[in-house]
């Protein structure tokens, strides 16, 4: 039989239901039984899959004016995203949290319309935050973790998946963009490349930008690790076990701090000949500038090394009764530089005195005591020596340090200091605990700050922090070969120092300094003088006459004449744009080309500002190639040929002899 249903709006008398299904025959109970099993499971399947259709795999949790940031559930990533549009941006993998998890609504910052908080409750807490913006018509995100146990490791690695990423550290094999580099996670600290080849160069920033218009700044206190994982990703991670947080900011503008163009002659020509006694470098001084006096290159600087300076030093920083009055000067008509070392042999004088007590056993670095005991000097290698290395944190070493530098420069009548072995991080390397002022790269930038005291005949080996500084930054040396390690690194080194803001730097010589497989090249040695020409310096370790022809001698007069009659106002001209601006003066092929992928990993061509491209020949055996010209809309005319072309294409197998650098004005 039947039973009518009810539609009372309110509550159904127990009773009534009750009786009523007791009533009920028992197929009737088993059938109500059935249709309620039917619909808890209709319900559920239909819970699941209004989810699965309503909840979509990524979740706001921070919008700003201009992009917004999103959790995606599957693997545990925040994206950056565009508006209004929502075009990708950046994203980024989230390590040492449960990667399906996903963040609820705002918890504790929920009441702040900037900022998302969410905690895993075991792991780690995350805060993404609405920063001020660095500049007019930009927008920035802070992202900041703190980790909840010891043992948490926190690591986010940002994906190269159509995006090309430029800046972070220097390293051996400079590629550009950054994307195909490889390197294990290691301190993102400034290092010397020619004793750890595998590690990270001598000029480094915490400054990543990517072709989509988003930048990565990390904060200087943050102790942080670095990997490259080649066309995959790069990934920033603190140090296991120390629990502390990881914090950076996303779409940050560059910040360009330069307000000096530090004056240096060019070319530079290194001395590389007897240094056994201080009357062996005089003489070897003389003859080398007697040499390109009679060869017509009588003009530049006479760079001594830091043996050479060190042998002249022990004599003519003695009394001034004790020793010979000293010649008027080394190397006239050219300029002198001499180099230093913030380093000292356990077995020179200077450190021996040292030990004598007073004031100048502070000088060097030392281990922390432990209580009641006495500081010990952190010794250190240094070319092959046992040394200990100055104390920056010391006002008093500082003081001696700079006031020794300026005796030394005005006996010997240098014009140029250049200051040797101001990268890396001793502490580190030997796995002691640092000063908090160490931490880092703390040792390089306030060596630097220092050193740019002396003025602006200033040259240092590294820089990390310090591109506002009016000094010069000497270039890692590279090989005598045609590889990225070579030749080939050069050009992506140039665009990686300029990028970071370190646009007066000095090249290493032409042709090389470290000993590679194709050493006396002389079809090297062009190729490599017709880069450096469009350099801010030009330098020779070894001079034209003992490696070339006469041939190769008449092209090094002509290219040292057109750098010094067309570079060297380039330079200054768009030295100034850079301190109005902040614009690097050596620009890649996508800055005239915002938007042509093709642009973003061309490392075999630059621009000098915007009206001047450089493609030279980096292929042995070559006399051709093909050439993007970047800006279309744009005309660009062969200074070899004078034949104009349209911007945005591409030329290809274009000639170049060896006789020639393709140069194209705009």
């Amino acid at each position: 039989r039947t039973m009518p249903l009810s539609r009372h709006t309110g509550q159904i008398p127990e009773s009534t239901w009750t009786l009523g299904f007791r009533e009920m025959t028992e197929p009737w109970k088993g059938a109500v039984g059935c249709l309620g099993v039917a619909v808890f499971f209709a319900m559920t399947i239909g819970i699941i899959s209004w989810q699965a259709l309503e909840q979509s795999p990524e979740e706001w949790v921070l919008r700003g004016r201009d992009a917004g940031m999103l959790w995606e559930r599957g693997r545990g990533a925040l994206l950056l995203r565009a508006l209004p549009a929502g075009r990708p941006v950046l994203a980024i993998a989230v390590g040492s949290v449960p990667a399906t998890e996903p963040p609820p609504p705002r918890d504790r910052c929920w009441h702040d319309g900037g900022q998302f908080c969410y905690s895993w409750e075991e792991d780690a807490e995350l805060r993404l935050s609405l920063e001020p913006p660095a500049a007019p018509g930009t927008e920035c995100y802070g992202v900041r973790w703190t980790p909840l146990r010891p043992d948490v490791t926190l690591k986010d690695c940002f994906s190269m998946a159509n995006v090309s990423w430029y800046g972070g550290p220097s390293i051996r094999a400079q590629r550009w963009p950054l994307n195909g580099a490889e390197s294990p996670a290691q301190p993102l600290v400034s290092g010397d490349l020619s004793t750890n080849p595998d590690g990270f160069g001598p000029v480094l920033e915490r400054y990543f930008l990517g072709s989509t218009g988003v930048t990565v700044t990390v904060a200087p206190d943050v102790s942080l690790l670095l990997s490259l994982e080649s066309h995959r990703q790069f990934c920033l991670e603190t140090p296991a076990g120390r629990a502390e947080p990881l914090h950076y900011q996303l779409s940050c503008c560059p910040k360009h701090l330069m307000r000096h163009f530090p004056p240096c002659r060019s070319p530079i020509w290194r001395y590389h000949g007897p240094e056994g006694s201080a009357a062996k470098i005089r003489r070897g001084l003389r003859a080398l500038a007697r040499r390109l006096r009679r060869h017509r290159l009588q003009e530049g600087v006479v760079a001594l090394g830091e043996r050479g300076t060190a042998v002249l030093a022990a004599v003519d920083l003695v009394p001034a009764g004790r020793r010979k009055r000293q010649a008027p000067a080394l190397v006239e008509p050219l300029e002198l530089s001499i180099a230093l070392s913030p380093y000292a042999s356990v077995t020179s004088p200077l450190f021996l005195r040292s030990l004598r007590g007073g004031e100048a056993a502070g000088y060097w670095l030392s281990r922390q005591p432990r209580p009641g005991g006495s500081s010990i000097p952190l010794l250190t290698t240094w070319k092959g020596q046992l040394c200990a290395r100055l104390n920056v944190t010391s006002e008093a070493a500082l003081r001696w340090y700079l006031a020794r530098a300026r005796r030394l420069r005005q006996a010997l009548g240098a014009t140029y200091v250049a200051f040797e072995g101001v990268e890396g991080n001793s502490f580190l390397e030997q796995d002691v605990p640092a000063p908090p002022e160490l931490e880092g790269d703390g040792y390089t930038e306030v060596l630097a700050a220092a050193l740019a005291t002396l003025g602006n005949g200033t040259i240092i080996s590294a820089g990390t922090r310090s591109s506002h500084l009016p000094l010069f930054v000497q270039m890692s040396p590279l090989r005598s070969d045609w590889s990225h390690a070579g030749l080939k690194g050069l050009i992506p080194s140039v665009l990686h120092y300029s990028l970071l803001g370190y646009n007066f730097f000095i090249p290493d010589a032409v042709g090389g300094s470290v000993a590679g497989a194709t050493p006396g090249d002389p079809e090297l040695f062009v190729r490599w003088l017709q880069i450096v020409t469009f350099l801010p310096v030009m330098a020779f370790g070894t001079p034209p006459w003992l490696c070339c022809d006469t041939w190769v001698m008449n092209l090094t007069r002509q290219c040292i004449q057109r750098h010094r009659d067309f570079v060297m106002p380039l330079l200054l001209k768009y030295s100034e744009e850079w301190q109005n601006l902040g614009y690097p003066i050596f620009r890649p092929a996508w800055w005239l080309s915002p938007t042509d992928p093709v642009a973003f990993t061309i490392e075999d061509e630059f621009l000098i500002g915007d009206e001047v491209l450089v493609a030279p020949i980096t292929e042995k055996g070559q006399t051709w190639r093909d050439i993007y010209l970047p800006g279309e809309g744009h005309l660009w005319l062969d200074t070899n040929t004078a034949r104009v072309f349209d911007g945005g294409t591409t030329l290809r197998n274009y000639s170049a002899s060896l006789a020639e650098v393709p140069v194209f004005v705009k």
